[in-house]
């Protein structure tokens, strides 16, 4: 097999496959880790909420994101965000949101979904004597999770965040089937053009094991410094 393997296309195509397709994937999965958590933690305040009508609202968007498959879900936001913006807006034609938009507020709102249940086990575990005491102090609701409860819970979940950013990492590959110029878009364009399929998915798949191979020890080496720190 090796006999065939033609390793001089990897070496005409790993600048262009790393430094713009891994770099896009890698922004992306940054911009959604960010805007996921920021929203999952809303989301996790608000089920936790003594309100239920704020409490079953997030818990039933919770629970209809995590029942539909992303790659639909990017497909939907794809195709129908032009018309839900022409009606929010009341434009007569679709609004043009563009694939990266689409994508980003797609991975946003779908990954929030879990970045939302890690936070509200992080919460959670924090005990409830410490939020008592912001509220015998005079503290709001929101002003004891955002300067008593949060903190420690980022501190507990962070982790587990790690660990879902790497799934999120993987699952940008999905936006090959709106043509975005990631990671995996562009080694299957190259394997295409010069019809060498097997070199390029074999150099995709040891990118991304190395790659998730990395973060995974991070996850592993936090995990042992948050465990001793709390001893």
């Amino acid at each position: 097999m090796l006999a065939h393997f033609d390793f001089d296309v990897i070496a005409r195509t790993w600048q262009v496959l790393l430094f713009q397709g891994l770099v896009f994937t890698l922004q992306v999965t940054a911009l959604s880790m960010l805007g996921g958590i920021v929203f999952g933690t809303l989301l996790a305040m608000m089920r936790l909420s003594s309100n239920m009508a704020l409490s079953r609202l997030a818990a039933g968007y919770v629970n209809a994101m995590r029942s539909l498959p992303l790659v639909l879900v990017i497909f939907w936001f794809y195709f129908l965000m032009p018309y839900i913006g022409a009606w929010v807006t009341g434009a007569s034609q679709p609004i043009r949101v563009g694939a990266f938009a689409s994508a980003l507020i797609t991975f946003i709102l779908f990954e929030a979904c879990f970045y939302c249940e890690i936070m509200r086990a992080g919460i959670q575990s924090i005990p409830r004597g410490q939020a008592n005491a912001g509220y015998a102090l005079g503290f709001t609701y929101w002003q004891v999770m955002a300067q008593i409860v949060l903190p420690q819970a980022f501190r507990n979940m962070l982790p587990v965040l790690l660990t879902q950013t790497i799934v999120l990492f993987q699952d940008v590959s999905l936006v090959y089937i709106i043509s975005l110029p990631d990671f995996v878009t562009l080694a299957s364009k190259i394997a295409q053009r010069d019809g060498r399929l097997v070199e390029m998915y074999v150099f995709v798949a040891l990118v991304y094991f190395v790659v998730c191979l990395t973060l995974s020890q991070v996850v592993k080496r936090l995990q042992t410094r948050l465990a001793v720190a709390t001893h």
